[in-house]
């Protein structure tokens, strides 16, 4: 069961006691567990969606030299905007606009991850969201290509 527990956190950066939770709840289905706390990561985030998110970071992309993305992304607190999975999040979603140059953050937050097209890019950052324990939003972005 530990190394269970060890293998389901490294799969979903989710807490030892989550990762206990739901193995015993999928009664050791590894699979089912990471869906279990997929889905309680996706409650979590929409239960942060209404604090305020004073602390933030641009992300900056070029790709070939040809396309170029200016990224703001926001957190709650300046510990959140420095922390791996923020900065992964800020840098894929900076990718994901350098490569389907959404029109705005409603269609970005829409549209379908590159990496992998079964999950939208909103529910990446509801995943990071449910990771770090503090609201995430895409402010604002700019793509400019030559």
């Amino acid at each position: 069961m530990v190394n269970s527990i060890q293998k389901l956190r490294e799969a979903t950066g989710a807490g030892v006691m989550e990762c206990k939770k739901a193995l015993e709840q999928a009664k050791g289905d590894f699979d089912r567990a990471i869906t279990i706390i997929h889905e309680r990561g996706i409650m979590k985030a929409e239960s942060k969606r209404e604090r305020k998110t004073g602390a933030g970071l641009l992300e900056t992309y070029i790709h070939n030299e040809r396309v170029g993305v200016l990224l703001e992304l926001r957190a709650e607190t300046d510990f959140v905007v420095r922390s791996e999975p923020f900065r992964e999040l800020a840098h894929e979603l900076a990718m994901q606009i350098a490569a389907m140059n959404p029109e705005n953050v409603e269609e970005l937050l829409k549209g379908a991850y590159i990496k992998d097209e079964s999950l939208k890019m909103g529910d990446f950052v509801k995943r990071t969201i449910a990771k770090v324990g503090e609201n995430i939003v895409v402010e604002r972005f700019c793509r400019y290509e030559v």
